[in-house]
């Protein structure tokens, strides 16, 4: 089963309280039945300028599968339109990211702005778009490790 729901009252007081209300997150949703993206809309606002980079706290986790992940991307429009990128080009969140001991999955999307004109991105605006996705491991796949908190945990120790 794979579903969004918001973060919980308590990880929204660490994380957004300062910034906006729980009413402003918005469950991603898809434009239309033949969508394969749901879009990310942001419960901030804020302007980028050329240049600059931002990480959109989005007060969403997704829970899937375990052999599923969520790809995260910017939508078509922002990149044609203004040429903003993720900066990660493409965000994983992996099936164990959900309710991780750190953050309890709160899916954060880190922008840049390459273009030559600054954006304004509105509370409401679809600026990112999340994909499930199934993956394959190899036969001889030898991943006994549990993750043990939020963003680069899975990295910890190497």
């Amino acid at each position: 089963m794979r579903k969004f729901e918001k973060i919980s009252k308590e990880q929204y007081e660490k994380d957004l309280k300062e910034v906006c209300s729980y009413e402003d997150i918005s469950i991603p949703t898809r434009s239309t039945k033949h969508s394969a993206g749901y879009d990310f809309k942001s419960p901030i606002e804020f302007t980028l300028n050329p240049g600059e980079s931002k990480k959109v706290p989005t007060g969403i986790k997704a829970s899937m599968n375990e052999d599923e992940f969520l790809a995260i991307l910017v939508r078509s429009s922002m990149g044609f339109k203004y040429n903003i990128r993720l900066c990660n080009q493409v965000g994983i969140v992996d099936s164990d990211y959900y309710n991780n001991p750190d953050n309890e999955g709160h899916i954060f999307i880190k922008i840049q702005n390459e273009g030559s004109e600054s954006i304004t991105i509105n509370k409401g605006d679809r600026f990112a778009q999340g994909i499930f996705m199934n993956f394959l491991i190899t036969d001889d796949d030898m991943a006994f490790g549990d993750r043990t908190g939020g963003f680069g945990s899975t990295g910890k120790g190497e």
